[in-house]
């Protein structure tokens, strides 16, 4: 079994410091765990008194490189000495510039630089209106693309109750989520229906001004929700009917997380516009517009300030980000989340055989996702209290992971070595055991 702790005296001190002054709506994870982390190395998180915990959050797919990695740390501290501001063109800023052209797919080698993913697929939404001169978006049910009003309307999901009005011209359609198909057909006999329905949205309930269409390649925020094959090929199909452009929205697929360098590798698809972030810049805030020559350079986009940022692609910024490119392919961590990726799921496979409330496992790489239910059959999603107490049994044992919602996300570092995942997951099968005797599930 594994040794449990309890959040110390200094943790306790700090968070109720915070907590006199920081604003509601922290994300879930850190409010739920009421620990003050102290540092970090790795795959693991210590906090204030000295307790270890595994992370198998990386601040929600951010930190792909882990905590504090020698190489980056050390490039970012070099960068504080010389310059830590400004859009003036930097050697760094280049050179990441070039490193990052050169793992994009083929033709999209034009990249605007950003600080937050909101920020980056409002620009990309922007870039669509210039290049076909047309103002509705299309994204799909279970789809998060930032909270910002330009994005809102596209969320698929009770997120955005109370936060209307929305602007005009944003459309969702189902996603194929096969586990809970809202058309509720079954997959490969539907011959993916959802798109064919993505097609009468768009002849019933549009204005036929489709300037693009927005698609995550895994759904995220949904609970790291793969789509079957040919999915994303019919979506892009779609979008070329309509003279759309089709954004992939790589926030948390990019740069290696499904064990592919870009979620939309999968299915063979080049999309006309990428947007990234997250494990970009490894921890520092930073996102991107990936796209072609031909579609940046439509104005009003290409106006001079008209598609960039005060703080995006700043020295630091730019120093985070190539840092981390240089780790990733120094360190082969694509294939690494690969093969680690594979051992996880087959793990999780097992714990589905061993638990009762494990409806599905699913994943690609290093984003993987598990279905808690109540019963198989009906696929009535876990209480809510109860996965808060499994939340809490993880992090008792040295776990911290988003097991606090039915649809569980696991999102580890990239780093991450096979022991130290098979680690985590003995952590949340001995969660799930106690769980398990104590609300009933077994």
């Amino acid at each position: 079994m594994t040794p449990r702790r309890e959040i110390g005296p200094r943790s306790r001190e700090i968070v109720a410091q915070e907590q006199r002054h920081i604003a509601p709506g922290l994300q879930s994870f850190a409010l739920n765990a009421g620990v003050a982390m102290a540092r970090g190395k790795g795959c693991t998180l210590i906090d204030e008194d000295g307790n270890e915990y595994i992370d198998f959050i990386a601040g929600i797919g951010v930190g792909s490189v882990g905590h504090c990695h020698p190489h980056y740390v050390e490039s970012l501290k070099r960068q504080l000495e010389r310059l830590t501001f400004g859009s003036f063109t930097t050697e760094t800023r280049a050179r990441f510039l070039s490193l990052l052209a050169g793992l994009t797919p083929e033709g999209l080698s034009r990249i605007q630089l950003f600080s937050g993913g909101a920020e980056a697929v409002e620009a990309a939404l922007r870039l669509a209106k210039a290049a076909t001169g047309k103002h509705e978006v299309l994204g799909f049910w279970g789809g998060f693309h930032g909270k910002t009003g330009g994005v809102l309307g596209l969320l698929g999901s009770e997120f955005k109750h109370r936060l209307g009005p929305f602007l005009p011209g944003r459309y969702v359609s189902p996603y194929a989520d096969c586990y809970r198909c809202p058309l509720k057909l079954r997959f490969p006999d539907c011959g993916i229906a959802c798109a064919d329905f993505l097609r009468d949205v768009i002849r019933y309930q549009t204005g036929g001004e489709i300037s693009a269409i927005i698609v995550e390649p895994i759904q995220g925020t949904a609970g790291n929700v793969v789509p079957p094959p040919g999915f994303l090929t019919a979506v892009r199909a779609i979008a070329k009917e309509h003279d759309a452009l089709f954004i992939a929205d790589e926030m948390l697929t990019g740069f290696g997380r499904t064990g592919a360098m870009w979620g939309s590798d999968h299915d063979g698809v080049v999309p006309d516009v990428m947007t990234v972030g997250k494990g970009m810049g490894g921890g520092f805030p930073l996102s991107a517009v990936v796209s072609t020559d031909a579609l940046t350079n439509r104005a009003p986009w290409s106006n001079p300030s008209a598609s960039s940022s005060s703080y995006g692609g700043n020295p630091l910024a730019a120093a985070a980000g190539l840092a981390t490119l240089e780790i990733l392919l120094k360190e082969d961590l694509v294939r690494n989340a690969e093969r680690v990726g594979k051992v996880m799921l087959a793990r999780l496979e097992a714990l589905k055989e061993k638990h009762r409330c494990v409806g599905e496992v699913r994943g690609k790489g290093l984003m993987l996702g598990i279905e808690l239910v109540n019963d198989r059959q009906t696929k009535e999603p876990l209480a809510r209290e109860t996965t808060r107490a499994l939340y809490q049994e993880c992090l008792r044992r040295g776990l911290v992971a988003m097991t606090y919602a039915p649809s569980i996300r696991i999102n580890p570092p990239l780093v991450i070595r096979e022991d130290t995942a098979l680690a985590g997951l003995a952590i949340l099968d001995e969660a799930l055991e106690a769980v398990g005797r104590a609300h009933g599930l077994h």
